[in-house]
């Protein structure tokens, strides 16, 4: 069992059959979502779970992030004040732990202020799984770009760990090229008990799920 799966779906509605082909493969506690396209109007259940979800904030079918949280597991989501696309809650499994989704679009400003904003309001030990469009030497990329200096300093400025090492998250279609966008961000104290995996493949998706696994189980 893992703790959790974090993945880009590209769409959950059309992406039901392989989310529950991940579940089914993992039964993981919670499951970070990003570009999940949902509209406010738009149902999305899974069975034995239960679903927190945050819409693109402009109603589009684009962008969206959501957690999907086991019945099994005790469960509180928090509120947040920030513009990003962004949800977190509570859970306990082996202690509590804060769980956040989050997906930052490419090509979009990110402000160094609000990200610093989003990390004093998830309570601590937590873990940041998402697609952040950064790519850096740390986490495997073979170069840095400005949003991955972004991160860079936040993980810094917070005292933060990154779980990637060197594993390939996202496939480039138009240049057939492999990246490392995908990212787990925990706290310290977390770091000596998470392992880190990708599965290796795709579910119809452009990215490939990241699996964590809390080696305290």
């Amino acid at each position: 069992m893992a703790f959790s799966v974090s993945w880009n779906c590209r769409g959950a509605q059309h992406k039901m059959s392989d989310i529950k082909d991940i579940l089914n493969s993992y039964q993981p506690a919670c499951v970070a979502l990003q570009e999940t396209h949902l509209k406010p109007e738009h149902s999305f259940r899974l069975h034995g779970y239960i679903v927190f979800r945050k819409d693109h904030p402009a109603n589009r079918t684009s962008g969206g992030v959501a957690l999907l949280i086991s019945n099994n597991i005790p469960a509180s989501l928090l509120t947040l004040n920030t513009p990003f696309q962004a949800i977190a809650a509570q859970i306990f499994t082996h202690k509590l732990i804060t769980v956040c989704s989050l997906y930052l679009p490419p090509n979009t400003q990110i402000d160094q202020t609000n990200l610093n904003y989003l990390m004093l309001q998830l309570p601590e030990p937590f873990v940041i799984l998402g697609d952040l469009n950064g790519h850096s030497q740390i986490w495997g990329s073979d170069d840095t770009n400005s949003r991955g200096r972004q991160i860079e300093k936040l993980l810094h400025d917070h005292n933060l760990c990154v779980l990637n090492t060197d594993e390939i998250t996202h496939f480039h279609t138009p240049t057939l090229t492999f990246h490392s966008i995908d990212l787990a961000i925990c706290s310290p104290s977390l770091l000596p008990f998470f392992s880190l995996q990708t599965d290796p493949d795709l579910h119809n998706s452009d990215h490939f799920p990241i699996i964590l696994t809390d080696n305290r189980h």
